[in-house]
């Protein structure tokens, strides 16, 4: 069980914590300390502002990240991006990059990229994407990323006559990097046969030590093609809402832009940021002392961050010094 759940790594991780935050978390316990980090891993708010390392340690961290990074630019697809009075709710890839960025500052552009051809053909990566769209292919390809490593190997041996039955260890340089073919309709040998190509991603999900899609499902969803291609298969896996709620992260397509919970904080924030600006007294001269302090309401966080925020309090502290200093 504690395999599975990979119990030693937030454990390692929290000790880790510890020792970096310890004047901070000395103010007020150890015990407090670790049931505030536990409590964010079940909330799954604790891979906010980490290191990408961190971030896809464990398939509870990614889901946490996808689903976080859906919760959080949600909006971004359901008000409309770039150019949404010509194409609702589009952005490039590399706009989406920068907001997956600002929950993981070092994540990868080379993920979004692969998740951004999932949608786009190689000489179109230019082009605009939906955010539901972007959204399910970067999920297929950020929590399956090892095994779409392995089943780009598998495609390109079966594309050259090979057997793929062989264990094969995912790279950085795997196949998937393989610039995709145009395709030819007119073409009955294009991709791979399916029922071959079924077979062997049996095989490597029955030995695979990562995360891999359920090979029942993907039996399911291949059961009606003749043959594919490896990004026919992409768009597959994307697509299909029974893989999509067996790996749990997000809601269906047509409940994407839907989530009450949030909804409903978004709405107190508002009535609190109304009510400042109604209630709130000022002089004729525009002296803002007297206005009411807002308590915001504090959110779970991981712990990496407190020597930013100690960094951030002290430049802000400085800063108003000079005001006062400059008021005098």
């Amino acid at each position: 069980f504690a395999a599975q759940r990979h119990v030693l790594t937030y454990m390692e991780d929290a000790v880790s914590q510890l020792l970096e935050n310890r004047e901070d978390i000395s103010q007020y316990g150890i015990a407090r300390f670790f049931t505030e980090y536990f409590n964010s891993v079940r909330q799954g708010t604790h891979i906010l502002f980490r290191e990408f390392s961190f971030v896809q340690a464990t398939p509870h961290n990614r889901a946490s990240f996808l689903r976080t990074f859906w919760r959080c630019f949600r909006t971004v697809g359901k008000n409309g991006g770039k150019y949404s009075s010509i194409c609702c709710y589009l952005l490039t890839a590399q706009e989406y990059h920068c907001l997956l960025q600002l929950l993981c500052p070092d994540f990868p552009v080379e993920l979004t990229l692969k998740a951004a051809r999932i949608v786009l053909m190689d000489d179109a990566m230019d082009c605009l994407m939906s955010f539901s769209d972007f959204l399910f292919a970067f999920q297929i390809q950020f929590y399956y990323s090892e095994f779409l490593e392995s089943v780009a190997a598998i495609y390109q041996d079966l594309l050259a006559g090979k057997n793929p039955n062989t264990v094969i260890v995912p790279t950085s340089s795997s196949g998937q990097h393989r610039q995709r073919q145009p395709p030819n309709d007119c073409s009955p040998l294009d991709g791979v046969e399916a029922s071959l190509f079924y077979q062997c991603l049996e095989s490597l999900c029955d030995r695979s030590k990562y995360s891999c899609p359920p090979s029942a499902l993907v039996k399911e969803m291949l059961s009606s093609a003749q043959r594919l291609t490896f990004y026919g298969f992409l768009m597959a896996l994307a697509k299909d809402q029974g893989i999509n709620r067996a790996l749990g992260a997000l809601p269906d397509k047509g409940d994407l832009f839907l989530d009450p919970a949030m909804d409903q904080e978004l709405e107190k924030l508002v009535a609190q940021v109304s009510g400042l600006s109604i209630s709130g007294p000022t002089s004729s001269s525009g002296d803002t002392a007297n206005l009411p302090v807002r308590n915001s309401p504090r959110i779970n966080s991981p712990w990496k961050p407190l020597h930013h925020r100690r960094k951030m309090d002290a430049e802000s502290e400085g800063s108003n010094e000079e005001t006062d200093s400059s008021e005098n």
